[in-house]
């Protein structure tokens, strides 16, 4: 696969995430078609559309779960999924591919805890097993975390005996304990009864205040509108208009972000 060159160095700090005309096709469906995206470090991006647009396509293609089928994506200044020989990319292997995925955090609608393990052990997994950490350093980091989230008192719970609401913010905390540069959202409440969003977003603007780095697919529009720095309006594979929340959620551009918005509300 061939590269376009990127540049994003213009004496201003480069952005933590850039996307440059990222294209993914199933088969004979172009799911994305040409996304481009920048995200700065501490910025909160909010990506909102109809179902089927590609959102949580694009997401994947950020940490490498899904790979590109053209243009690149760049995180930290590290190109994502791919090495690059003159004008040549080179698919990464799959432990040189994880490598990459531990700086990248991702929660999913689904919260793929190890159902087997208790919350304290589904947090300390990856930084015992995959970065090397002490088990007495990962307990107390997780003892944190959970504390954090509000947790603290279901260290010894298995994912069964928790709420979905509390299985969703354990999965937050085992992203946090592998201390990525960026966490990616896709749909986090999407799975859980209404009562139970709260507890969730309370989590993510935590994090947002704390200047963590989030892109972040959701429904959620009092969410967008509350913690992003900017919302995207996705729809069949392109980025149709991306601004402020203000201005995407009450005074967009475009009659299509329009006819979503007032639906959806």
């Amino acid at each position: 696969m061939k590269l376009d060159s990127h540049n994003c160095h213009s004496g201003q700090p480069s952005p933590l995430v850039v996307a440059a005309s990222v294209a993914k096709n199933f088969g004979s469906v172009e799911v994305l078609k040409g996304v481009d995206l920048t995200v700065k470090k501490g910025e909160v991006v909010c990506i909102i559309g109809p179902s089927g647009s590609g959102k949580s396509t694009f997401l994947r293609c950020i940490n490498h779960l899904e790979r590109v089928d053209g243009g690149a994506i760049w995180v930290d200044d590290e190109l994502i999924g791919y090495s690059r020989r003159g004008d040549e990319l080179y698919e990464l292997s799959d432990a040189e591919a994880c490598r990459q995925r531990r700086s990248i955090g991702m929660v999913f609608q689904k919260f793929n805890l190890f159902p087997h393990l208790t919350a304290l052990e589904n947090i300390t997994e990856g930084p015992i097993k995959v970065l090397g950490v002490k088990v007495a350093d990962a307990n107390a980091e997780a003892m944190d975390l959970l504390a954090r989230i509000g947790l603290a008192d279901k260290r010894d719970a298995f994912p069964a005996q928790l709420s979905g609401g509390q299985q969703q913010r354990i999965a937050i905390a085992r992203s946090l304990a592998m201390r990525p540069k960026l966490l990616l959202f896709d749909e986090p409440t999407s799975a859980l009864d209404p009562e139970l969003v709260g507890e969730v977003l309370n989590v993510m603007r935590d994090l947002a205040v704390n200047g963590m780095t989030m892109i972040v697919v959701t429904h959620e529009l009092g969410f967008a509108r509350d913690v992003a720095h900017r919302v995207a309006f996705m729809d069949q594979g392109k980025i149709i208009e991306i601004g402020a929340p203000k201005d995407i959620l009450e005074a967009p551009s475009s009659k299509r972000t329009k006819e979503f918005i007032s639906a959806i509300r």
